[in-house]
């Protein structure tokens, strides 16, 4: 059986479709399986980490998310039997990167553990999800102009469900063991890019208008403290005008190329509001 943390996230919810199609037992870990609307044929299980003892009994691999990541939990999983950890790490986490970024940290940190944890390990690092640009989804919804930072910001952006399908051969194949996997989408694509292809999928033209990185934290991160918003936009503007990594991993380990973000705007056009707007 196949442990899946966060397992209504959108590549925790992937893995489980995968799993199940593949015609694998899955435990789908989350905080309220009966809200999760997951498969029947998973077995949704409560996500209580602080009592990690009854999470993993039958379980020989586990797929983890960083904030999942703790001492007692790893224990209790080698403790059952559990024999491989798969993490959702972070592309920020590379040689040369700075150790100081709260990411960086975040998942630096889930890392050293389960090396220490004295499980079998393999983590999977992805730059930048296709799935970030759900942020835009309201304004959207709501009209044809989309408010943002850094227009010509340009990654690499990843489906998650190429993310899955990387997780669902590690997990289930030998061999990757000790690996890290770094993952991107094909292709390059600024912020503009983006949203102009997600017009393109849900039959408008959308407009993208760059605003003033200094007054955007009230409208656009309103979630973020003032420490953590700094961070991000000097992320941010870091990747302006610059070419992101490519990589194919994604092809390499699952045998189909990685989807662009014009097939990942098609796949969510229902998220976005198709047809015309109001």
């Amino acid at each position: 059986m196949i442990a899946v943390t966060g397992a209504t996230g959108n590549v925790g919810r992937a893995l489980v479709d995968r799993l199940l199609a593949a015609g694998r037992p899955v435990r789908a870990l989350t905080r309220d399986p009966e809200r999760a609307a997951l498969p029947e044929r998973a077995e949704a299980v409560r996500f209580r980490p602080e009592e990690p003892a009854a999470l993993f009994d039958g379980v020989t691999g586990v797929f983890l998310y960083a904030r999942a990541v703790t001492e007692p939990l790893l224990a209790a999983a080698r403790a059952a039997g559990v024999r491989h950890a798969v993490l959702l790490s972070s592309g920020i986490v590379r040689e040369g990167a700075d150790e100081t970024h709260p990411i960086h940290v975040l998942h630096a940190t889930a890392e050293r553990l389960i090396r220490e944890s004295g499980l079998e390990w393999t983590f999977l690092r992805p730059n930048g999800f296709a799935a970030n640009a759900l942020q835009w989804a309201p304004q959207i919804r709501a009209g044809n102009t989309v408010r943002g930072v850094y227009a010509h910001a340009v990654a690499a952006p990843i489906h998650e469900d190429d993310i899955a399908a990387v997780a669902e051969r590690v997990l289930l194949d030998g061999g990757h063991e000790g690996a890290v996997h770094r993952l991107t989408g094909p292709r390059a694509a600024t912020n503009a890019d983006q949203v102009a292809a997600i017009g393109a999928a849900v039959g408008r033209e959308l407009t993208f208008v760059e605003i003033d990185p200094r007054t955007a934290g009230p409208e656009l991160f309103p979630h973020l403290d003032a420490y953590m918003l700094d961070r991000l936009l000097k992320t941010f503007e870091a990747t302006v005008g610059v070419p992101p990594e490519i990589t194919h991993t994604v092809e390499r380990i699952t045998g189909t190329p990685a989807r662009t973000f014009t097939r990942w705007a098609r796949d969510h056009a229902a998220d976005f509001g198709a047809g015309p707007a109001a």
